[in-house]
């Protein structure tokens, strides 16, 4: 059950972030929140396979972070 609301929040927060990206104008922000963005769509993908659990946060956080960088640069 908690792989299903840490999927749900994962996918909410890679929505969000799309939209803000399509925002911001291309910098270092967009470059690095794509980066952040490659890394965790493959690290999920493997959390859910392999781990589960409490590992799925390293994504989520991921993610988060890059929504943190468009935000700032908005």
């Amino acid at each position: 059950m908690m792989e299903l609301i840490l999927l749900v929040l994962f996918c909410w927060l890679f929505w969000k972030a799309l939209g803000l990206a399509f925002r911001v104008a291309w910098g270092a922000a967009k470059i690095t929140a794509s980066l952040l963005f490659l890394c965790a769509v493959p690290l999920l993908v493997l959390c859910m396979i392999f781990a589960g659990g409490f590992l799925l946060l390293i994504p989520i956080a991921m993610v988060g972070a890059a929504v943190g960088l468009l935000k700032a640069a908005l």
